[in-house]
């Protein structure tokens, strides 16, 4: 029997946010058809063995978790984990012309790093009174993500704390920072949080930068990153199964390409490689960018989004030795190496990039999901020691790579590669795996490789700047609502959106169902 061709919803985008509506509206008893240009769903949460006869499944876009609340988890019924790093962070330095660095994990050891590094329990201390703050905020905060949108006042209410208030929502996060804190290292390691895919100043009056920094640290109610148990796919894979499950149709390479809509019933123009044609639906939940929307629409498009990342995926026959014998390698990689984010390091290469030119030392980060979690690996790879490295580029705008994608693309991950030479003992070339073609497991992605290949606009991995979490006059009741009653926002430029949440997927849910 065909297919029918009139739905209660129709989803746009087969992401995780578009699985995760299409889920609770079946469980709904809704008819749901989800429609993705790819040959996969899971938009950007997915895994895959990008180098060629290699048996590891590597997360290729997004890598750790934190937004994603359990309650989605349970609702949903997914066979889904996550799992706890052993190490928060390593930052690695010279002081006094001796390789250090800062260990954030374990108490006792974090506090015996502050002081080896700074000399005293002070900058511990203030370390401590600092995300004792952002842990309040988020405790308070968190919750509210899955409910209708509360008011700014209502929010500072429930929050509680004017100097928190203060710090994250209305002064720039530099102030708080310096505030707070006194060590040049100490202070970049906690801005990094705020620069994620963010370009921007630590003392920028837009406050995008707070807006990132406050998603970056309110997850689960306590900020904590965890990773993926079998890579992000596998959050994409159980998403899949609870819409399929509850009675939702998935077509992959259909390609959404005009939206009509009176407000009351909608019409979806779908290409695929058989024919155009057209789907009937009493909604449509848009999982994309408010770009995309607007050309499904036919609309004027939202001012243009700029990414400003490099991602970087590589594959190692070993982990490489650091100049900092104080700190075993298995340790280090395990959670965040911070590369060139020093406080005075993130600003100098703001402002390079800011005047068109690849920062001297491009600020990074590293994490080894292998170490945590070593099922992405084959049997004989993980026998064997190689580990997995996922590398994240912050400062890196879209608009440096206009003139020559490729070319500028060497010269930034040679950069890249040689700030985290600087504090090895070997380079980290010699610790690559090779391919079955004899080529170097590595692969780097720009902002305009990920517009070309996932359609984020500009690269940018959030579609659009963050919002504070909060209603305003034209939010709507859950913050995915657009002018057209039955046309909906569940991807990342929705408000609350970002991160791997599922958030966005769930209040469009909620909307479309009238709670």
């Amino acid at each position: 029997m065909p297919a029918p061709d009139r739905y209660d919803a129709v989803i746009v985008g087969g992401g995780h946010n578009g699985l995760v509506a299409a889920a609770y509206l079946a469980r709904a008893g809704q008819s749901v058809l989800v429609l993705e240009r790819l040959a996969v769903t899971g938009g950007a949460a997915v895994s895959t063995r990008p180098f060629d006869g290699v048996d590891a499944r590597l997360s290729r876009y997004s890598y750790l978790v934190s937004l994603l609340p359990r309650k989605i988890v349970r609702d949903l019924g997914l066979d889904f984990a996550v799992r706890r790093r052993t190490v928060s962070s390593y930052t690695p330095t010279v002081r006094g012309g001796r390789a250090t660095g800062l260990l954030v994990g374990e108490d006792r050891a974090t506090r015996e790093s502050f002081a080896a590094l700074t000399g005293s329990d002070r900058a511990y201390e203030a370390w401590r009174r600092f995300y004792g703050m952002t842990r309040h905020v988020a405790g308070r905060v968190f919750p509210t993500l899955t409910e209708p949108l509360p008011t700014r006042d209502g929010l500072r209410e429930r929050i509680g704390d004017e100097d928190a208030w203060r710090a994250l929502f209305e002064e720039p996060i530099g102030v708080a920072v310096e505030r707070y804190l006194d060590d040049d290292l100490v202070r970049g390691v906690a801005l990094t949080d705020a620069l994620i895919g963010t370009f921007a100043d630590a003392h920028d009056p837009s406050l995008r930068q707070n807006r990132c920094f406050l998603y970056h640290v309110i997850g689960g109610g306590t900020g904590d990153w965890d990773v993926p148990v079998g890579g992000m796919g596998a959050l994409t894979d159980a998403l899949a199964r609870a819409a399929r499950a509850a009675g939702a149709e998935i077509r992959v390479r259909h390609e959404a390409t005009r939206i009509a809509t009176d407000g009351t019933h909608a019409e979806v123009t779908v290409r695929s490689a058989e024919a155009e044609h057209v789907v009937a639906a009493r909604r449509v939940l848009v999982n994309a960018s408010p770009q995309a929307l607007a050309a499904l629409l036919g609309e004027e498009p939202p001012a243009p989004a700029e990414g400003a990342q490099l991602k970087v995926n590589m594959l190692l026959t070993r982990l490489p030795r650091l100049r900092d014998r104080c700190v075993d390698p298995r340790e280090a990689f395990a959670g965040t190496f911070h590369i060139a984010e020093g406080y005075g390091q993130l600003a100098d290469a703001y402002r390079e990039a800011a005047a068109g030119r690849i920062p001297a030392a491009p600020p990074s980060e590293i994490y080894c999901h292998s170490l945590t979690d070593p099922s992405i690996l084959g049997p004989g790879l993980a026998a064997s020691g190689h580990h997995t490295l996922t590398l994240f580029g912050l400062h890196a705008p879209a608009r440096l790579f206009a003139a020559d994608n490729a070319a500028t693309r060497a010269r930034l991950l040679a950069a890249t590669l040689g700030g985290l030479d600087a504090h090895l003992e070997e380079p980290i070339a010699e610790c690559l795996a090779v391919d079955a073609n004899g080529e170097p497991c590595i692969e780097a992605k720009t902002p305009l490789d990920l517009e070309r290949e996932l359609g984020l606009p500009g690269g940018h991995i959030f579609h659009r700047d963050l919002a504070f979490p909060y209603a305003t006059g034209s939010t709507g009741r859950w913050g995915v609502e657009t002018r057209h009653a039955n046309v909906l926002l569940c991807g990342a430029g929705a408000v609350r959106g970002g991160g791997v949440s599922g958030v966005p997927g769930h209040n469009a849910a909620m909307a479309a169902l009238g709670r």
